[in-house]
This record gives structure tokens, C-alpha cells and sequence, in this order.
């Protein structure tokens, strides 16, 4: 197995070069998953209109806004401020 990928609300188990392996017991499967394993967050849920609101705000376009939201992780003062003196 090249990879497998364990997705969560809060982000992504991903396995690389994993080995599994499988036992059935009364009816039931168990799998055993051995490999690196690395996390990664899941992006944060950007509203439209946070980034209308962003982007009014700061006087940037919408793409810009949302790239600053995504960037603060959803944390629409810290993305003005951050666009505002940039």
C-alpha cells in the first residue's frame, strides 16, 4: 500500500508507506495499519460572507480576502489588519 488517509473533522491521518493487515474474529474485521504517519489540519470552514466583509473592510479584492482568511485560519480581524498594513 502506497498510502491510506484518515480523514477527521480536525484534519488528516495520512499514512505513507503503509502495511496492513487484517484479522476476522467472530464475524468482525480488524485492520492493523503500520507506517510513517504525518497529520495535517483541516482548513477552516471560510464563510462568503466573511470574505465579503473582509474584503470591504480592508479594500481588496475577495480573492485576496479569502487568501488572508485562509491564511489566519478564519480569524477575520487579524486578516483586515493583516491586509491593511500590507
Amino acid at each position: 500500500v502506497q498510502s491510506i488517509v484518515i480523514k477527521t473533522p480536525k484534519g488528516n491521518y495520512i499514512f505513507d508507506s503503509a502495511e496492513v493487515s487484517a484479522m476476522t474474529m467472530q464475524g468482525t474485521t480488524t485492520y492493523q495499519i503500520v507506517g510513517d504517519i504525518r497529520f495535517e489540519p483541516a482548513a477552516p470552514d471560510i464563510l462568503k460572507e466573511d470574505i465579503t466583509m473582509v474584503a470591504a473592510q480592508a479594500n481588496v479584492s475577495e480573492d485576496k480576502a479569502k487568501e488572508a482568511l485562509v491564511a489566519t485560519k478564519g480569524d477575520i480581524a487579524e486578516a483586515i489588519l493583516r491586509l491593511s498594513s500590507s
